[in-house]
């Protein structure tokens, strides 16, 4: 365990997940502002899993964290810390299941995260990467003290770049 509210706990992702990872990238709705096509089978998820998530923990010692909803004894999203050397930062990146939004799941979940950044992974500064209209992750990353620092892109997408330092 990463850490834990309430309500959630953060977790490295573990084999398990790997059909909650499939449905994180196959369901429409989650991926209006995902620049990626939707998944179609779970062998996608597997190899995310394998080539990507623990290749991150193994690397930097962090990487995005399973979000297990402990009242519904199940993983209902992701959030957490992704090295990013396209800008040479970590991005606090986070994604839940349509039946979990307008419940402050994002935020409880994001503050949790930053709450760790400093003291677990020495992490002083993170970003956001925010596609434009995504009112719900803006509004997010506001509230765990974020703000707007540049408008750039990424995947050939505009982005909202928010920042914070500690």
């Amino acid at each position: 365990m990463i850490t834990e509210t309430n309500r959630l706990i953060l977790r490295p992702f573990t084999e398990p997940d790997i059909p909650a990872l499939f449905l994180m990238n196959s369901v429409p709705e989650m991926l209006t502002y995902i620049p990626m096509e939707p998944f179609t089978h779970e062998a996608q998820a597997a190899d995310i899993y394998h080539n990507v998530i623990l290749a991150d923990y193994a690397k930097h010692g962090f990487g995005r964290w399973a979000v297990h909803h402990k009242d519904d004894n199940k993983v209902i999203g992701f959030c957490g810390p992704k090295y990013l050397p396209e800008f040479n930062k970590v991005e606090l990146g986070y994604r839940y299941f349509p039946e979990y939004w307008g419940q402050g799941i994002g935020y409880e979940a994001a503050q949790a995260a930053v709450d760790t950044f400093q003291p677990k992974f020495n992490i002083d500064l993170f970003i956001a990467l925010i596609l434009h209209g995504n009112q719900g992750s803006e509004g997010v990353a506001k509230k765990v003290g974020m703000s707007l620092f540049e408008q750039n892109e990424y995947l050939g997408h505009k982005v909202h770049v928010y920042q914070r330092e500690f």
